[in-house]
């Protein structure tokens, strides 16, 4: 099965929360509708990494993140859809509501769990599904390997086309979450290539933040393979690390500033990613230092009431499961 995304996404202008005095329009990229099931920026990554699992041959897709992760969840989705059966390592995270949400729902859609305690514990959970059973798929961390990349050089590049046929000026820097480091690092890539002046600003929510930095410039190099955009994708890829807060999956007062001021023109935001930058780009408009700021709209608008049908609630939820939510 195909995934038939929604593209282009569209690019609006959020007037209220632009600025007059010195002049600085925001701009947001609506990855948050690129499927009408559940979208989001894992959308375009699992549309090139299933296609090739099934070139392959391959049935079966092992895959890793934290409880509430977003992309298990389109993994458990899109993978269903397209026959795969999908097993994944579970890592701790902080509660929310909205993570436990996204767990309920993707053992709802029929995703083998298995739980880990640590970080350290996960690579060995990870090489033991690999080599139970058939032969199976690796899938990283936010579907963040050179295929699941190359889907934000696509995106950049359908922005680039919108740019030209006058859908929004270009923009001085495109914000966007900075977790596994795709995202960033396709968009860079995508964005030197097309020959935009657009920087990209990586807003970091993961630590430790040189990691994920480390794992955006490599896969940037990966996506542009060393050719001779290498230096000016470098260049125009920032990371951002004043907004992660106490870490991973930690709200901050920033983020529910953000949040607040979001839901006013229409967009919703979640603490662990999205808050945070959406924070950053709110702050780039009121230094006036840029004239245009887009910000990547990056999580799932669809509603996730579908996907939770046949879901268990949280009390319902095996120990070892529950004991991940901190």
């Amino acid at each position: 099965m195909e995934l038939n995304p929604n593209y282009p996404t569209p690019v609006e202008h959020l007037p209220r929360l632009s600025r007059v005095q010195p002049a600085c329009d925001l701009w947001v990229k609506r990855e948050d509708v690129t499927h009408p099931a559940y979208g989001g920026n894992k959308v375009r990554k699992l549309e090139r990494i299933l296609a090739d699992a099934r070139a392959r041959g391959l049935r079966r897709i092992v895959t890793v993140g934290a409880a509430g992760s977003h992309q298990v969840l389109a993994t458990a989705l899109f993978g269903r859809e397209a026959g795969f059966e999908v097993e994944a390592v579970l890592l701790p995270q902080p509660r929310s509501e909205h993570a436990v949400e996204n767990l309920r729902a993707s053992l709802a859609l029929g995703v083998r769990p298995f739980p880990v305690g640590s970080y350290a514990a996960a690579p060995f959970a990870i090489v033991r599904r690999l080599w139970a059973g058939e032969p199976a798929l690796y899938l990283p961390v936010g579907g963040s390997n050179r295929l699941g990349t190359l889907g934000y050089v696509d995106a950049a590049r359908e922005l680039a086309t919108q740019i030209r046929d006058g859908a929004m000026p270009e923009p001085d820097v495109a914000v966007v979450t900075l977790g596994s480091g795709g995202t960033a690092a396709g968009l860079a890539v995508g964005f030197a290539q097309a020959g935009l002046k657009t920087r990209v600003l990586g807003v970091a929510v993961a630590a430790p933040v040189w990691g994920v930095s480390l794992a955006a410039r490599w896969l940037a190099f990966r996506c542009a393979a060393g050719g001779p955009l290498a230096a000016d994708f470098q260049r125009r890829l920032r990371v951002e690390r004043r907004y992660l807060g106490r870490g991973y999956g930690h709200r901050t007062p920033q983020g529910d500033h953000a949040t607040m001021q979001a839901a006013a023109s229409g967009l919703t935001l979640d603490p662990t990613y999205t808050a945070k930058a959406f924070a950053a780009a709110l702050d780039l408009v009121a230094q006036g230092t840029y004239r245009h700021v887009l910000y990547v709209h990056t999580l799932s608008s669809a509603p996730l009431s579908p996907l939770l049908e046949g879901a268990p609630s949280e009390d319902e939820l095996p120990r070892e499961l529950g004991r991940l939510f901190r």
